[in-house]
């Protein structure tokens, strides 16, 4: 296992809470912003915009836009 694995590993409940985090804090703000809000809808279009925002940074990894972060 590489250190960059080990690493990942002791982290994975850390980025896994973090991302959790930033869902509920948007579906919080959904909630707030639209008196009837569909939670599952929101849920959906939430999840949608955090995966095309991960698509984007893998892509810039592939890129070598992160090589000498």
């Amino acid at each position: 296992m590489t250190p960059q694995e080990k690493e990942t590993e002791m982290m994975k409940s850390q980025i896994t809470k973090e991302l959790r985090l930033l869902f509920k804090a948007n579906m919080k703000i959904f909630d707030w912003d639209i008196p009837e809000n569909d939670d599952r809808q929101s849920a959906e279009l939430i999840i949608d915009v955090i995966q095309k925002a991960l698509d984007e940074l893998k892509s810039e990894v592939k890129e070598g836009k992160y090589d000498e972060y």
